[in-house]
């Protein structure tokens, strides 16, 4: 796959996606799409954690969650890690949806056992008197006595390092994770009769009027 995989598509086109899209599909050409309320486009972003997290020794799901962590962000900024777990959910693991439906909590927690700071951009987009909202400190306390409670936490960690925009990022060391942790249905996502293949078809379609 060509390094230029993950270019950003201009925020006035939206290119024709595939009769049957796969995963990789939707990274060149709608989560590589920055939308305007978005200060990044998702994919190479997301890319990017997913690589650091495989050069650093993490398993495939880790990779895999770090992959997809963002992917809410394609459609919706609000509660991103439900949304996007909601939206992968049938493809992967309980594991991976589990952590990326808890990273966005406990990206307002610090946890100094793995080097996890309190990210400084959030000071500057919260404030510097935020203090997280409930249902966030409620969703981050259950998440810290889960088993797989580091899973989640080994997202934070690699998504708070991976705005490098100088990075080269390729889709193409990640393809065989996955083919297989990722169940990619023949009938392209989107168009599957899953329970979120309307969500799919949101982002395919943004700009439908019904």
């Amino acid at each position: 796959m060509p390094k230029d995989d993950l270019r950003i598509v201009p925020k006035t086109s939206l290119e024709p996606m595939p009769e049957r899209p796969s995963l990789f599909d939707f990274f060149r050409l709608r989560f590589s799409r920055r939308r305007p309320e978005l200060p990044f486009a998702p994919a190479p972003h997301m890319a990017q954690s997913a690589l650091r997290a495989l050069r650093s020794g993490a398993s495939e799901e880790t990779v895999l969650a770090c992959l997809l962590h963002d992917v809410g962000l394609a459609f919706m900024s609000p509660d991103h890690g439900w949304w996007g777990a909601q939206l992968v959910e049938p493809y992967v693991s309980e594991r991976v949806a589990w952590a990326i439906r808890h990273h966005q909590a406990l990206r307002f927690f610090p946890d100094p056992s793995v080097g996890y700071e309190y990210p400084p951009s959030y000071r500057k987009i919260f404030g510097e008197d935020y203090l997280p909202e409930p249902y966030l400190v409620a969703a981050y306390q259950e998440a810290r006595k889960h088993r797989w409670y580091m899973e989640a936490r080994l997202v934070t960690l690699n998504d708070e390092y991976a705005f490098d925009p100088q990075a080269e990022i390729s889709l193409e060391p990640l393809a065989e994770i996955v083919g297989r942790h990722f169940r990619q249905p023949r009938e392209g996502l989107g168009f599957d009769a899953s329970p979120v293949a309307h969500m799919w078809r949101s982002i395919i379609w943004p700009g439908r009027p019904l």
